[in-house]
């Protein structure tokens, strides 16, 4: 699969952190970009992201590359974690950066568009961003952990949500619903 990823400036890099370690990006081409605040984020959240070798990094202030193109092909685009500023920003259809550029191309040209917000309380205008941008195609998958798999760790606790992702995507994810097993 051809992917992008991006990161904003919410809360929530280990999320980004579990999703680049879970998926091969040996076998699929993986795109990274970061917004400004995104790489203030991640540096307090977790000092310094671990991006495998075979990423291929972006700036968030560019459109010379190719998923900003409707016709290069790509597969899909997670924008984890994604605040509520850029989901509104993608709602409205901005498109003055590399990361909204993308968005609204998958958008428009009906590609898989997965955003993971984790702001929380939601106001109004959030709550109708949010159903506007699921109008318009994208799939918008909180970053809501699951606690019934008895998971002892924030990683495990991230995986949760990432299984969500992978399984959106249509990647493999070993661990996903691991917790049926053991509760049988």
């Amino acid at each position: 699969m051809k992917l992008v990823f991006a990161a904003t400036g919410a809360s929530g890099a280990v999320y980004l952190q579990r999703l680049l370690a879970r998926v091969d990006s040996a076998a699929n081409e993986v795109h990274l970009v970061f917004s400004t605040y995104a790489k203030q984020v991640v540096h307090e959240e977790l000092g310094q992201l671990k991006v495998p070798d075979s990423v291929h990094q972006h700036g968030d202030k560019t459109m010379n590359v190719p998923f900003v193109s409707g016709s290069a092909k790509f597969d899909a685009m997670v924008i984890v974690p994604c605040s509520m500023g850029t989901l509104g920003r993608v709602a409205a259809g901005t498109s003055d950066s590399t990361i909204l550029r993308a968005a609204d191309v998958f958008l428009k040209e009906r590609r898989k568009l997965i955003l993971v917000p984790r702001e929380m309380p939601w106001n109004l205008i959030h709550a109708r961003n949010v159903v506007s941008v699921m109008e318009a195609g994208a799939t918008v998958i909180p970053a809501s952990p699951s606690f019934y798999g008895g998971a002892s760790t924030v990683e495990a606790l991230a995986d949760t949500v990432v299984d969500r992702i992978l399984d959106q995507l249509g990647l493999p994810s070993p661990d996903a619903f691991r917790w049926k097993e053991s509760r049988e």
